[in-house]
């Protein structure tokens, strides 16, 4: 689990520059104002991500262009893991489970998923590969901050969750508290 972690944070961290990219080409009235030129509105958190990295217009373009060609191949490849987990679901539930179906569409599941991951594992590539070696550092640097603060906001949220004795968050119930004598 701790070694999944870290590459889904990366994946994350480059979806969201990708999504970032992608989203501008719609946001903007006029062409030729690029995203780290604009103030203001929209996804502060994706635009701030973007101006961090410091992205040339040429570099901008560049990973618009993996998005457009990424794109299909990846609602293709998800529509295809969806199906799978329906024929898979349904084989599960079927009135008379057959063991042969369920490994068959389990197998599909497994190949629908290992073609997701290649994709964006490959368009993650892609991407790095467009960052100069000083905008790969920062993206670290940006990729451990969203990942302290994805964990302080987690941390934050499991104080508010916890159960309390009434006076306040994180003030905890004795642990007898919350026992049903017989």
């Amino acid at each position: 689990m701790t070694r999944i972690l870290p590459t889904f944070f990366t994946f994350l961290a480059v979806a969201l520059l990708a999504g970032v990219i992608s989203a501008q080409d719609t946001r903007s009235a006029d062409p030729q104002q690029m995203p780290h030129q604009r103030s203001g509105g929209g996804p502060d958190m994706r635009a701030n991500f973007l101006r961090g990295l410091g992205l040339s217009d040429e570099q901008i373009q560049q990973i618009r262009q993996l998005n457009v060609e990424r794109r299909p191949l990846m609602e293709a490849a998800q529509k295809h893991l969806r199906e799978a987990n329906r024929a898979l679901d349904a084989a599960i539930y079927a009135d008379q489970v057959v063991d042969a179906d369920f490994e068959a569409r389990l197998r599909d599941v497994q190949s629908a998923q290992a073609e997701v991951s290649r994709l964006r594992y490959e368009n993650e590539l892609a991407v790095r590969r467009v960052l100069t070696p000083e905008q790969l550092v920062r993206f670290r640097e940006l990729r451990q901050q969203f990942e302290n603060n994805r964990r302080d906001r987690r941390d934050r949220q499991k104080d508010v969750d916890r159960p309390t004795d009434g006076r306040g968050p994180g003030r905890h119930r004795p642990a007898d508290a919350n026992r049903t004598e017989l």
